[in-house]
């Protein structure tokens, strides 16, 4: 991922009030993700994205998260400055961490069985549930399913 400034704007002081960033993301498939990101006041916010393939709509709720950190590492503004811009003092996520571990392990087996007698998908479920991409909801469930709360994908002979 890389990140430089785009253009800035400054008050009569010569204080950077709002600044435009250019991020791109390349995938080693060769995907690639370019946005026009705004940080101001302790927020980002995305002007425009162009992506090639298209992002899905979960992928590009996701990609504000994605480039957050790296964005406010680029224009020097660190975790602490954002949280105290935003008159938080806790994460910045929309939803709470997942818990790691065994309760973490625990979760996912019950969203899983819940999108199951739902009768929709339980990846996705998994993927709602924890924020996470399909390949890091699909190890989840892997550790879930090692840790007995799933039963095994396959019979073993």
């Amino acid at each position: 991922m890389s990140v430089w400034p785009a253009w800035e704007v400054q008050e009569g002081a010569g204080a950077v009030t709002t600044a435009w960033f250019t991020v791109r993301l390349a995938f080693p498939d060769g995907a690639r993700v370019d946005a026009l990101a705004v940080v101001g006041e302790g927020s980002v916010s995305l002007e425009d994205v162009r992506a090639q393939p298209a992002l899905s709509l979960d992928d590009l709720g996701l990609l504000a998260e994605w480039i957050e950190d790296p964005l406010f590492e680029a224009c020097g503004l660190g975790e602490d400055a954002s949280e105290e811009a935003d008159g938080a003092t806790g994460s910045r996520r929309a939803r709470p961490a997942w818990p790691r571990g065994i309760e973490g392990r625990w979760l996912v087996a019950q969203e899983y069985r819940a999108a199951q007698e739902e009768g929709v998908d339980p990846v996705l479920a998994v993927m709602c549930a924890t924020g996470h991409s399909r390949r890091k909801s699909l190890r989840l469930i892997s550790q879930a399913r090692d840790a007995g709360f799933l039963t095994p994908r396959h019979a073993r002979r």
